[in-house]
């Protein structure tokens, strides 16, 4: 009987080879989409979730609370891990991390640039990563041993066996290979190719203000982390005798990647929110291509009607016409789900360049394989269900009545169907000129300084101890405009550092507060990066010893300590003393959707990061690269010359949203596709149930305009329901998407007109192709069998 079924549906889908490919297609696509976004999804689940004690591991974040308002931050201080650990029993174990760095490794002749972290010896075990060679206990016990990546010692060894051997890192320090780490998984918030001790914590800040380390706590099993969260609430004010007003709390390791988004100290979402709008963009996809099949089967139910007649009248039941349509259904599902494979391979490294990921179709996944049947039958039989119990419902005596008439267009279940289709393709054509003008708006956003002709350069080897030699040499060859060195990459935030400043007039509880972006520098910033100085002058450390008592502070931070002469006023800063010297403009160095916030600049010789150089604009760009690595390697030839250029690492701020918006595109691209393929194919249809009268209107003199007019009007008519209706839901769901940017755009009529149009635009086009065909019919072809 199953084999009859088969047999049956493959002939009615054979025999209906338009109409049964318009199906294939549009379930093919959107079987695809959902395959792609669940690949995704999988991805994205398992990020930081792969740990076997992951239920037990936690970030510590510090809160702090200023006008009723409270921030978070998971940049904690030093003392902060090791206070944990001997004060609270149920901490099982605590790690810092400093921030990652990269150094040259040098092996005999072999020479690698890589990245790593310095970590507190307990790390390893903390997080129990896989050790091919080697003891996660005794892994950093040394203070000069080094853990390697399985990938990172190949490239330096070979194949030799690389434990005991000796590296030296950066020029300066040989390290022991005590074991080597399995390389990390791409869903990973961790970022990073071999691992070190970090030996002395308090060389970079040994103050509760001073934030500087990721701190990572494994608590013991049966812990309640909500009643130990509770104990943190005051930590800081107690270890600092409440010079610092602030508390700490534990986060879910697991949850970080996803749920980081925090409003008023509580998890709010995140990158989880994309995770579901994709997700539901994809099923709404596939949703779009079902109603494509609902539409053409319930559409061409009168030509279906004679044979379910015939079949009820030889004895067939209810039942076994539905069972037989739903096998049509689940058949060209089948197919359509064996095309799905092939467009996922084929398409799925196109979408891993649009996300910038390494996502792969893994045949031996069996989870891909039962998610891609159980979409196949639940699309199959969802699709397949009211087409089957509509067509199994028919009378044999009306059936048997020959159908010469169409009723006029009303609003039917079918064309709600059309309405709802074209209502998400236009919701996703006003999502994706949204998403694109905030991108714009942001990066036309004054960023405060000028950062063409500006490059940044790691202070690695030799430079530091050559720095003003390197300097003096790029100024007088005209390659260089001015070079300065700072303690940050000037494209994002630095350290920060809070409660312990004091200025004239400043309220007690106002600063402790208070709390400052910092970055360390030496000379000439305000002339290198184009800064406009509002008052006072540059900070001049390198030619003025003075100045090591100076600062720069920016507007906001004039602001916000409600200064009003700021130059020569004092700055207290824990045991220090400084001069307010200069004001610069504002400019941005985080986000540039974000607010700028105080920020302050002081002077170091010590600790510098980058060179930042401004190139002459009089030189080609080339020439003047190659002639900076020509002079950097004669000071520092040990090391590979690396540079980035400023105006690329700022435009690098905008991949998410830039990733958003191609996904909207693509995904209202495909949406409107497979909208216009059912609209395509109902219009076949119904052009074909009106063969006659439109031959009949053509001998009365009937004109091809009108005769098209006549059959696109009432699909134009859905698709301006469609508009009507998808505006004000597309414009709730961008303001609250906009809602996460401070620095947004509002919302203009002109994005509804736009879709609006393009939609009706590419829905009459689709449509008048088959009106304009069937009126260009020959009458004497139609009427023939009159």
């Amino acid at each position: 009987m199953l084999k009859n079924y088969i047999k049956i549906a493959w002939r009615n889908l054979w025999k209906s080879k338009g109409y049964s490919a318009i199906n294939i297609i549009g379930l093919s696509i959107g079987l695809t989409a959902v395959l792609i976004i669940g690949i995704w999804i999988k991805h994205q689940l398992q990020f930081d979730n792969f740990y076997s004690n992951k239920e037990s591991i936690y970030k510590l974040w510090n809160k702090y609370e200023d006008q009723q308002k409270i921030y978070v931050n998971d940049i904690t201080s030093a003392p902060a891990s090791q206070a944990l650990l001997a004060d609270y029993p149920e901490v099982e174990r605590a790690a810092r991390m400093y921030w990652s760095s990269t150094a040259l490794m040098s092996f005999g002749d072999k020479k690698i640039k890589s990245k790593g972290n310095e970590v507190d010896p307990a790390f390893i075990e903390l997080f129990d990563f896989k050790l091919l060679k080697g003891n996660s206990k005794d892994a950093l016990k040394d203070t000069k041993d080094i853990v390697l990546t399985e990938s990172l010692a190949k490239n330096i060894f070979g194949k030799t066996d690389p434990i005991d051997k000796t590296l030296l890192l950066d020029n300066k320090e040989l390290y022991r290979v005590s074991a080597i780490m399995q390389d990390l998984p791409s869903n990973t918030s961790f970022d990073f190719t071999y691992l070190i001790p970090l030996e002395k914590a308090e060389t970079y800040s040994s103050g509760w203000g001073s934030n500087t380390f990721y701190t990572y706590i494994k608590l013991k099993e049966g812990t309640d982390v909500d009643l130990f969260n509770k104990k943190l609430n005051n930590i800081i004010n107690k270890k600092t005798n409440h010079e610092i007003k602030g508390s700490m709390f534990l986060y879910p390791m697991s949850k970080m990647h996803l749920y980081s988004k925090f409003e008023q100290g509580i998890a709010v979402g995140g990158k989880i929110d994309q995770v579901k709008l994709v997700a539901g963009i994809g099923l709404l996809i596939l949703l779009i291509a079902c109603i494509n099949f609902i539409n053409l089967s319930t559409a061409r139910s009168q030509k279906r009607a004679k044979e379910v007649a015939v079949r009820k009248v030889v004895g067939a039941q209810r039942f076994h016409l539905i069972i037989q349509f739903l096998s049509e259904s689940l058949l060209l599902t089948f197919i359509s789900g064996t095309c799905a494979i092939v467009l996922t391979i084929l398409t799925l490294p196109l979408f891993n360049q649009v996300l910038d990921k390494a996502l792969i179709f893994s045949f031996s996944d069996s989870s891909i394989w039962f998610s891609l049947i159980g979409f196949i039958f639940l699309t199959g039989i969802l699709a397949g269900l009211y087409p089957a119990f509509v067509l199994s419902s028919f009378k044999p005596i009306k059936s048997l009545k020959i159908f010469g008439r169409t009723n006029k267009f009303s609003l039917n279940f079918r064309e709600l169907l059309v309405v709802f289709q074209f209502g998400i393709a236009i919701i996703l054509i006003i999502a994706t000129i949204i998403v694109r003008k905030q991108i714009e708006y942001a990066s036309q956003r004054e960023i405060g300084y000028e950062n063409s002709q500006l490059i940044e350069v790691p202070i690695e080897g030799g430079m530091e101890k050559n720095y003003e030699a390197i300097k003096s040499e790029l100024i007088t060859a005209n390659i260089a405009e001015a070079v300065t060195r700072t303690g940050w990459s000037i494209t994002k935030n630095g350290a920060s550092s809070g409660g312990s400043f004091l200025w004239p007039g400043a309220n007690p509880e106002q600063a402790k507060k208070m709390g400052f972006e910092l970055g360390r520098t030496e000379s000439d910033l305000v002339k290198t990066l184009g800064l406009k100085l509002i008052a006072g002058r540059d900070i001049d450390y390198g030619r003025l010893p003075g100045d090591s008592a100076s600062v720069m502070v920016n507007e906001a931070a004039v602001k916000e300590m409600k200064l009003e002469n700021p130059i020569g006023s004092y700055l207290k800063w824990g045991d220090k003393t400084y001069t307010i010297v200069g004001v610069i403009n504002d400019y941005i160095t985080g986000s540039p959707y974000s607010p700028i916030t105080p920020l302050l600049i002081y002077p170091s010789k010590n600790w510098m990061l980058n060179m930042v150089i401004r190139t002459s604009p009089n030189r080609a760009m080339e020439m003047n690269l190659k002639q900076i690595e020509e002079i950097i390697k004669k000071f520092n030839p040990a090391y590979p010359f690396e540079y980035q250029f400023v105006d690329q690492k700022f435009a690098a701020k905008f991949k998410d949203q830039q990733q958003t918006a191609q996904l909207a595109f693509i995904f209202s691209g495909l949406a409107i596709f497979i909208s216009c393929l059912g609209l395509f194919g109902l219009a076949s249809y119904i052009a074909e149930l009106k063969t006659k009268e439109i031959g009949i209107r053509k001998v009365l003199g009937a004109s091809v305009t009108g005769i098209t007019a006549m059959l696109s009007k009432d699909f134009v008519k859905l698709v301006i329901i469609s508009i009507l209706i998808a505006s004000p839901i597309a414009w709730w769901a961008m303001n609250k998407w906009l809602q996460d940017f401070s620095y947004r755009i509002e919302i203009q009529w002109w994005v509804f007109a736009l879709a609006g149009f393009s939609a009706l635009f590419v829905a009459f086009f689709t449509v008048s192709t088959q009106a304009i065909k069937a009126a260009n019919s020959n009458p004497v072809k139609t009427l023939r069998d009159e």
